[in-house]
């Protein structure tokens, strides 16, 4: 089993760059994109469960410098287009 968090970061704008280079050395996090909109950084945080997690985001990622606010969304699902392909293949459409 694993679990899959998205953290949407809202970072100081002068910390952008050094904050994602932290990020993406944090143990847990996958990708760091940094993106327009709302959130400065996207982090992918891939790990074993839910402990581990809130290990990752609670105790690693939120106690870097430079977030200003984060929300981390819990992945239920994935849905990628070779997952699809590979359903349909088995007739599970």
């Amino acid at each position: 089993m694993s679990v899959t968090a998205v953290v949407l970061i809202k970072a100081h704008t002068d910390q952008v760059s050094d904050l994602a280079a932290k990020l993406v050395e944090v143990p847990g996090v996958t990708e760091v994109f940094s993106v327009a909109g709302r959130y400065d950084l996207i982090a992918i945080v891939r790990v074993r469960d839910n402990e581990n997690l809130a290990a990752v985001v609670s105790d690693r990622v939120r106690k870097l410098g430079g977030i200003s606010y984060s929300e981390t969304l819990i992945a239920f699902r994935t849905y990628s287009r070779s997952e699809a392909a590979a359903a349909g293949d088995m007739g599970l459409d």
